[in-house]
C-alpha cells in the first residue's frame, strides 16, 4: 500500500487522477496448487493506475497484495535484448571504468556476465556503470529509489535504467501491464524528472521493440544538454502519456475481455480445443476480466517448471509442461506474450500455424 496514500509516489503531490480502474482482480503473483479450491490467498484485490499531474508520473495506486516468490522463466528475448543493449552502449562508447553494480529485478535475469567479459567488475560502494532493468518500478517509494541509485553511481559514472515505455503501453492498449507490485509506468519526460529530484540528468536513450517498446536510459550526475535521441523520443511520447491518452486504456480493456471472451466461446461452439502458452503476470487480469475456465482453455503451459501442477489465480486453469501441451495436440494456443513467438515457434514446430496471438483488438490467428 501507498505509505502516503494520496500522494505521488514520486514528487509527493497530491494532485493525481485515476486514469484506469480494472476492478478487483486476483494477485498476479500467486499461483495456487492446482487442485486447490479458490479460497482466502486468492481474495481479488483493488488495482488502478493514477497519473500525477504535478511530475506527469503514472503510477499503482495502492497495493494490499503480498509479494510471492517469483516464479518465473526468463524469455529468450530479454537475453537477446539484454546482449544487444549493451553492445549499443559499449559502440557509444559510455562503458568507462571498472566497476559495476545492479539493482535486480524480481522477475531475474543479470546483466552483469555481459559486463564482466568487458572487465567489469562488481562493487557494493559507488560503481562507474549502475544497472537496472526492469527493478525500479517495483519500489513503493520512487523518490527513494531514484535517490539510492543516483548515490550508487560514480561522480563521472553511467546509471543506467531500462523501462517498458508508458507511450508503448498507451498506443499498444497494453492496459494489463499494470499489475500489483508494479508500482510505475514511465514515460521519458516523467523518469527525467524524477533523475533531476536526485541530482541526475537523462544524457542518452536507446529504443528497443521488446514489449511493444521499451527504452534504456544513460543518466549522469549534475545537469547537462541531452542529445538528439533524447529530444526524439520525449517528442514522438507527448500525445500517447497525457492523462486523455491514458484513460483511454479503459476502454481497451473492456474490448480487450470481450473479444477475447467471443473468440473462445466460438471456438468452443466449434468443439475446437483451445490451450494457452505463458502464465505470464499480464495474463492473471485478463483471463479474471474475461471469466475465462477450463470449458474455454484446457490449460495454460508455461517454461517454468515451478508453475507446473499449479493453476491460473482465480480460475480453475491449470498450468501444464510444454511437453504436455505438444502431446495434447490442441487446435490452437493462445500465446499471451506476443514477445514470445520466435522463442516458441522455434522450439515447438509441431505446433506451427495453431499459434494465436493475444491482441487488445482481438485473437490473430494462424501464426
Amino acid at each position: 500500500m501507498n505509505p502516503d496514500r494520496g500522494r505521488c509516489r514520486g514528487c509527493g503531490s497530491n494532485r493525481l487522477t485515476t486514469v484506469l480502474d480494472l476492478g478487483t482482480v486476483p494477485a498476479a503473483d500467486y499461483f495456487p496448487e492446482a487442485g486447490a479450491a479458490i479460497g482466502a490467498r486468492e481474495n481479488v484485490h483493488p488495482l488502478r493506475m493514477d497519473a500525477c499531474a504535478a511530475c506527469g508520473l503514472a503510477q499503482l495506486a495502492d497495493d494490499d497484495t503480498r509479494a510471492e516468490e517469483p516464479r518465473g522463466v526468463e524469455p529468450r528475448a530479454l537475453r537477446d535484448q539484454a546482449a544487444d543493449a549493451v553492445e549499443r552502449v559499449a559502440m557509444a562508447g559510455l562503458l568507462r571504468g571498472t566497476t559495476v553494480r545492479e539493482f535486480g529485478s524480481p522477475h531475474g535475469g543479470t546483466w552483469l556476465p555481459l559486463l564482466a567479459e568487458r572487465g567489469f567488475r562488481t562493487d557494493a560502494g559507488p560503481a562507474d556503470i549502475v544497472l537496472d532493468c526492469f527493478g525500479i518500478m517495483h519500489e513503493p517509494d520512487q523518490a527513494a529509489a531514484f535517490k539510492e541509485r543516483a548515490a550508487a553511481t560514480a561522480p563521472d559514472g553511467l546509471l543506467l535504467i531500462q523501462y517498458h515505455s508508458l507511450a508503448a503501453i498507451a498506443s499498444a492498449g497494453q492496459w494489463n501491464a499494470l499489475r500489483h507490485g508494479h508500482f510505475a509506468y514511465y514515460s521519458l519526460a516523467a523518469l527525467s524528472r524524477l533523475l533531476t529530484l536526485a541530482g541526475m540528468s537523462v544524457a542518452t536513450v536507446w529504443e528497443f521493440d521488446l514489449y511493444g517498446g521499451t527504452v534504456l536510459v544513460g543518466a549522469v550526475h549534475g545537469e547537462v544538454e541531452p542529445d538528439q535521441t533524447v529530444r526524439t523520443v520525449l517528442a514522438a511520447e507527448s500525445e500517447h502519456t497525457d492523462v486523455a491518452a491514458l484513460r483511454r486504456l479503459q476502454h481497451t480493456t473492456d474490448r480487450h475481455a470481450a473479444s477475447l471472451r467471443e473468440w473462445l466461446e466460438a471456438a468452443a461452439a466449434r468443439r475446437q480445443r483451445v490451450y494457452a502458452y505463458g502464465a505470464a503476470s499480464r495474463a492473471v487480469a485478463l483471463f479474471s476480466l474475461a471469466g475465462l475456465h477450463r470449458g474455454l482453455v484446457a490449460a495454460v503451459a508455461d517454461a517454468s517448471p515451478t508453475k507446473h501442477g499449479r493453476r491460473m489465480p482465480g480460475t480453475d486453469i491449470p498450468i501444464i509442461s510444454p511437453a504436455e501441451l505438444v502431446a495434447a495436440q490442441p487446435d490452437s494456443v493462445l500465446l499471451t506474450l506476443r514477445d514470445l513467438l520466435p522463442e516458441v515457434r522455434a522450439g515447438f514446430p509441431e505446433l506451427d500455424g495453431r499459434w494465436v496471438l493475444d491482441d487488445p483488438a482481438g485473437p490473430s490467428e494462424g501464426w
